[in-house]
């Protein structure tokens, strides 16, 4: 008769035993999804550093809302989790303004940490509730960005010295050693800050700072070809250390159509996805050219795997100006263009979610040219090649540690299965290339799943009304 055992127990009497567990899935390294790369313009922020946001907390906090920090926007519009945000740019100046006595000696000078012409103002009083202490509060327009108490006397200077040195946004120094009461101001107005220069090395220098962080897709707050073109630079040349991701990107509407269909054939390039006619109205605004690319770079990003973004509707999309006629979309799906139409209830979605790529390399098949089988091949290398990074120096180089990686390997494939990313997977050590001294050779057979995406019905219609 068969009895229970637990891991580690053996029996003396011969027999069947059985053992009940859930499969522990815990060890393999899952899928990564909704980190964009944004390369933007803004009047305030840290100026070339990478700033991970999250979507919780959002971008206005850190950067505001001017310039094209709406590329931000769109990206957590599309699914974003997370944003790599760099702010572009070189020099600068930061705002300023004295905070005096009543005799008009400036005691405090209260400057911006970054530099930009973002209006800001302050205002110095006492605390209602509490007149021992004294209020700073800095606005920006009507909104408050932040307030700090200090006790009211005769070190109220060195006391908001103190207070700002615990700020994320500003700073603040005595103007010489001698402390003092301040004067009540209000909406005391800091100037003279102004917003970096932004040049094409500006991008360069962004992409830089990108390649040292995990990413899905990357876009940019421009519609340059110039700038376009050392983004797939960078891609090509970062996934040969193992980075990949992809692009997204557009030109303006003045552009014309054929050289835009032109373009996107020249990049033909599975990392690169160039969206024809981005001009469209979204929530009563007009976008034209790289909000409608980072909104799209935050879909694929996002988006799992196992599904399309083919007919996917673009929330707030609620007008394309200039519609393409059926003949234009073929010609521009053709040359690797990603398309926005209009479905049969006039929302504006997705064609045909596609890249650049139009002539497959010699090492390509065709499925290369589509997003979602892109997306899953990504996935499926960085899952794999983490997990079996996990073992470098940790197993044998002999039949059992071998055995151990391909095991590991497997499960990733097996996870991907069931996660309807793949139709198959099978790992094996290679028999060509045979192992030897420290290292060794795996073959990897994948089958990756597709959409449903082209319906043919085949219509047959009787004369005869007889059944």
């Amino acid at each position: 008769m068969a009895g229970m055992f637990t891991i580690g127990e053996t029996h003396i009497r011969p027999g069947v035993y059985f053992n009940i567990d859930k499969e522990d899935k815990s060890a393999v390294v899952s899928a990564v999804d909704g980190v964009v790369g944004v390369l933007f313009r803004s009047d305030f922020g840290p100026v070339g550093k990478l700033v991970e946001l999250n979507r919780e907390d959002g971008y206005e906090g850190m950067f505001g809302t001017a310039q094209t920090t709406d590329a931000l926007k769109e990206a957590f519009a599309g699914g974003a989790k997370t944003i790599l945000a760099y702010r572009l740019g070189t020099q600068g100046e930061c705002a300023k303004v004295p905070l005096k006595s009543s005799e008009d000696t400036e005691l405090v000078t209260l400057k911006t940490l970054y530099p930009g012409d973002r209006k800001f103002s302050v205002t110095i009083r006492k605390k209602l509730s509490d007149d021992t202490m004294k209020q700073c509060i800095i606005y920006s327009g009507v909104d408050q960005v932040e307030k700090y108490e200090f006790p009211a006397g005769e070190k109220e200077a060195s006391g908001l010295v103190e207070a700002v040195g615990r700020s994320q946004f500003f700073t603040a120094a005595l103007a010489s050693e001698a402390d003092g009461i301040l004067a009540d101001v209000s909406q005391a107005v800091m100037e003279g800050g102004t917003n970096p220069v932004v040049t094409t090395q500006s991008y360069a220098d962004g992409l830089a700072a990108v390649e040292s962080s995990y990413f899905n897709t990357i876009c940019v707050d421009t519609e340059e070809q110039a700038v376009h073109l050392l983004v797939q630079a960078f891609l090509a040349r970062v996934s040969e250390a193992g980075q990949l991701g992809m692009a997204v990107i557009a030109e303006k509407k003045t552009v014309d159509l054929e050289d835009r269909i032109k373009h996107a054939a020249d990049y033909n390039d599975a990392a690169v996805v160039y969206v024809v006619n981005a001009n469209a109205i979204v929530d009563g605004a007009e976008y034209d050219g790289y909000q409608t690319a980072a909104r799209i770079a935050g879909m694929v990003a996002a988006g799992s795997a196992n599904t399309s973004l083919t007919h996917t509707v673009l929330d707030g999309f609620t007008e394309l100006p200039s519609p393409m006629t059926p003949s234009e979309m073929n010609r521009a799906e053709r040359k690797g263009g990603l398309v926005l139409s209009y479905n049969t209830d006039r929302q504006v979605w997705i064609d045909n979610a596609i890249n650049t790529l139009v002539s497959p390399g010699g090492r390509q098949d065709e499925g290369w040219k589509k997003i979602r089988r892109v997306k899953a091949r990504y996935e499926l290398i960085y899952r794999m090649t983490k997990q079996a990074e996990s073992l470098v120096g940790k197993v044998d180089n002999d039949k059992n540690g071998r055995a151990t990686l391909v095991s590991q390997m497997n499960a990733v494939g097996t996870a991907m299965i069931d996660e309807s990313k793949l139709c198959s997977c099978n790992v094996t050590e290679n028999t060509k290339y045979m192992a030897d001294a420290d290292y060794a050779y795996f073959d990897v057979d994948v089958v990756d799943k597709d959409s449903l995406e082209h319906v043919y019905l085949m219509f047959r219609f009787r004369y005869s009304t007889e059944s």
